[in-house]
């Protein structure tokens, strides 16, 4: 065997790690999808309360993803991965024996912390992992764990949770965690290159550059807007398409079957011409929210729609956090670590954004009418992506 392919099967195996620790991260941070009816009523508190959890988890991220991969840039990123899952379990371990909605969030929110850092530096390893023009594939197949997750983890966890208590999925999710760090321990090499150390200048040079502004923006809009319908899918498929629990979990499975398809397509399309990629994706999704407003009354024509909705809301992912890279090195390259992480925390912000707006829409003029004002959330990230078009047009030509 020649050293060439020794090395790309170290690099798949390194990969599939990630995906793994990925599926367990994925898994805890949408499950509450499918539970929210059941935690609510559980708690004694009103779906828009129980929102909080994804809002909430979205939030913790946002925050803890820029600083934490700040000040632990650093550690060895073996040694980091490893500290990350042994929060993420000790955070599910906590939700797992809640007794109050306050410990339930704080749970939340701690294993929210491990979330962001994850995926910033995975996100790296990933792309160091292969070759430059496979770099966009890489980050698609470590974020296949998060759209397995999707697929499987979700509706079984809501099977779970159905079955035997929402308590029950989060002890699972904790075991998940432990299955993700024996997988980093074993498969990924010791010997991976370090991060560039990163000045606080540096990092403050992110925060100061216009075409990287844009970019995180992009990601939040973009992202973000799915999740003011997403967030609710659960009462959306139950109140309005009148479908029964046990088969809104069946739904939840074909709609991650969606994002694995989606996923897929949107690393390969994305490794060329990411911002061209992005824009046709953003066009198809926005006309995709604003027809579900439409469809979500009649039970197949909604279905339809949702599995289209699965598919154009995860598409974007590689070819966003493939954008912040390639413009972080450009311009920054000494944080390109915080670059990243910064944009896992413009994801979360987008979700935290997209599930408030969802629960503001819920209470005041209903469910039906999260899907269109989503999709106008995305028509922001369409004029923004042509914005930074633009910018690149003229950057080329100069």
């Amino acid at each position: 065997m020649s050293s060439h392919t020794r090395n790309n099967n170290k690099g798949t195996l390194s990969l599939l790690a990630l995906a793994i620790s990925a599926f367990g991260i994925g898994t805890t941070e949408f499950v509450p999808v499918g539970l929210l009816s059941t935690i609510s009523e559980d708690l004694n508190i009103s779906i828009t309360l129980a929102g909080l959890l994804i809002s909430g988890y979205a939030m913790g991220v946002a925050f803890g993803a820029p600083i934490l991969t700040a000040l632990t840039n650093k550690m060895s990123r073996k040694t980091l991965l490893m500290a990350l899952m042994v929060i993420f379990i000790i955070g599910n371990s906590i939700a797992a024996i809640s007794t109050s909605f306050g410990l339930l969030l704080a749970a939340r929110i701690i294993t929210a912390f491990s979330h962001g850092v994850f995926f910033s530096i995975g996100s790296t390893i990933a792309a160091d992992l292969v070759p430059e023009d496979k770099r966009a594939s890489a980050i698609a197949f470590m974020f296949t764990g998060l759209t397995v997750a999707t697929v499987t983890g979700v509706p079984l966890g809501t099977f779970i949770g159905q079955l035997f208590g929402w308590r029950a999925t989060f002890g699972g999710v904790a075991l998940l965690g432990v299955v993700g760090i024996i997988a980093s321990a074993i498969l990924i090499p010791k010997n991976i290159k370090p991060a560039p150390p990163a000045k606080f200048s540096d990092q403050l040079k992110i925060l100061g550059n216009g075409p990287l502004l844009l970019a995180f923006a992009i990601t939040a809009l973009g992202y973000g807007g799915t999740f003011v319908a997403f967030t609710y899918l659960t009462p959306i498929l139950q109140d309005i398409s009148g479908f029964s629990p046990k088969v809104v979990s069946i739904i939840l499975l074909v709609y991650g079957v969606a994002v694995a398809i989606g996923n897929s397509i949107g690393g390969k399309a994305a490794d060329k011409n990411p911002l061209k990629a992005l824009l046709w994706m953003f066009i198809a999704q926005a006309i995709i929210l604003v027809i579900l407003s439409f469809t979500a009354p009649f039970k197949v024509a909604g279905v339809i729609t949702i599995f289209l909705m699965g598919m154009f809301a995860f598409m974007n992912v590689p070819g966003l956090q493939v954008l912040v890279v390639r413009l972080a090195e450009r311009y920054v390259p000494a944080a390109v670590n915080v670059a990243s992480a910064l944009n896992i925390a413009a994801f979360n912000l987008g979700i935290a954004i997209g599930a408030f707006v969802g629960g503001m829409i819920v209470d005041s003029i209903g469910l039906i009418h999260t899907p269109w004002i989503g999709g106008v959330m995305v028509v922001g990230a369409i004029l923004l992506t042509r914005w930074s078009m633009s910018i690149e047009k003229k950057s080329i030509q100069a």
